[in-house]
């Protein structure tokens, strides 16, 4: 069996402490990744509430122009509409 010594054990206290000293650096490169993929993600999300809030102001946009479209074909007189002809 080999002999356990002060500088042994102080070598592989080196090596450990290189280890960890790795890892710290990549935990923290990890964490500055997903910060920088949480913003993209808020940058998205603020898009997506943007495009509803369009789509929403084009229904109302489009509602109305269906009342007044509707309030015109009941003040005139006119025939069905027919998409064959």
């Amino acid at each position: 069996m080999a002999e356990v010594t002060n500088q042994l054990m102080y070598e592989l206290l080196q090596r450990v402490h290189q280890q960890v000293s790795e890892l710290r650096q990549d935990v923290s490169e990890l964490k500055r990744e997903l910060n920088v993929v949480r913003g993209h993600m808020i940058g998205i999300q603020s898009d997506i509430h943007n495009i509803y809030g369009i789509l929403a102001r084009h229904d109302d946009r489009l509602d109305r122009i269906e009342r007044r479209l509707e309030i015109r074909e009941f003040s005139e007189i006119q025939p069905p509409f027919d998409p064959r002809s």
